[in-house]
């Protein structure tokens, strides 16, 4: 059986100007692919020890990543990046602005794009990362609307020609199984890619990597939850059984990305062991680092620091921002509050006014 769908083509970006203006180096002079490779992942290092601080973080411990990376390198090829990730908007209101893409998003799409035009001054062919947004595998399990997942695609593809990210692309379920409806082809990409309950359960028992997962997504799947009429315990319950079905699906599209790109780095949103397939990386800052754009809002800080929180808990620490008519962030209030301290022990005069006695 053929692999399922088409992958899009991966173009070479433009050669740096600092690329174009070095003097070309003599052939001795020129680090080899594997020395260079593990210069471009020591550029990965920084966000990988950031999504998983207590790791000891070094090129050793990645010998899959420096094997892919030296393989692009010695062929002078762009390096492929692909990043299962960018689903869809919680449905919980409490902890998002909306179900379209905002800042997070927005910041987290620069950072990647950052992170490809990094590599592209240390290595001219560049890197290119494919987005592969994994909302439609799963929004039946999480309760998000199909149409609401298309109009969250649409608006990141929107985003990244705005924002001008020459580095990234998309992909979705859109690009498969053509125009079947999404629940076949949901159904068709479970029974082809997923591995049985059966497997995933005596992975959770036996593999810390796993249970961690499994508890993370019965926990995400609780809190979005809205509107359950149950009793707690058969919440976790329900919760726990769709976290099965949520963690099938998601193998299930990562080995589907893997067909269709099996040269790739594969990166992740979460931490991952040492010698793991995917490499994870941390978006933007957060108390936790399950915490991603998609689960919550940023909250912009007086001293220029971007964080992730719930959007009910940055509502009580910033002010709402727009942007094109839409919410997009909040801003830290601090100023306010300083104003508000100012007016207290003034008691509320304006003292510049006020006459010498």
């Amino acid at each position: 059986m053929p692999p399922v769908g088409t992958a899009p083509a991966v173009t070479t970006p433009a050669v740096t100007a600092l690329a174009v203006t070095a003097a070309p180096a003599a052939a001795e002079d020129r680090p080899s692919p594997e020395r260079l490779a593990a210069r471009v992942l020591g550029l990965l290092l920084p966000h990988r020890r950031a999504a998983d601080p207590e790791f000891d973080a070094r090129p050793e411990h990645f010998p899959l990543q420096l094997a892919q990376l030296t393989e692009f390198i010695a062929a002078g090829e762009p390096i492929a990046l692909t990043l299962p990730g960018f689903p869809c908007k919680s449905p919980n209101p409490a902890k998002v602005l909306g179900h379209l893409p905002d800042e997070g998003e927005r910041l987290s799409l620069s950072f990647l794009d950052g992170l490809c035009a990094q590599i592209g001054r240390l290595y001219a062919p560049g890197a290119r990362m494919l987005i592969c947004s994994d909302g439609h595998i799963f929004g039946d399990l999480i309760n998000v609307p199909d149409d609401h997942i298309d109009a969250y695609s649409d608006a990141l593809t929107a985003m990244i020609a705005r924002e001008g990210l020459p580095h990234l692309d998309t992909f979705d379920l859109r690009a498969v199984l053509g125009d079947l409806p999404y629940d076949e082809k949901r159904a068709r990409v479970h029974a082809r890619y997923a591995p049985s309950v059966e497997e995933l359960r005596e992975q959770v028992l036996t593999e810390e990597e796993t249970l961690r997962l499994y508890r993370g997504i019965t926990r995400f799947l609780s809190e979005d939850t809205v509107g359950f009429t149950g009793t707690r315990s058969a919440l976790q319950r329900e919760c726990r059984r769709r976290a099965y079905a949520v963690i099938q699906r998601s193998r299930a599209w990562g080995e589907l990305i893997a067909e269709h790109h099996p040269r790739a780095v594969r990166l992740s949103i979460h931490p991952q062991p040492a010698g793991a397939a995917k490499f994870g990386i941390r978006l933007l800052a957060a108390a936790d680092v399950w915490t991603t754009p998609w689960h919550s809002a940023v909250l912009h800080r007086t001293g220029g620091e971007r964080e992730l929180l719930r959007s009910d808990e940055a509502a009580r620490l910033g002010r709402l921002v727009l942007r094109d008519g839409r919410p997009s962030h909040y801003e830290d209030r601090e100023e306010d509050r300083e104003e508000d301290r100012e007016e207290d022990r003034t008691g509320g005069r304006d003292e510049s006014s006020d006459e010498n006695r």
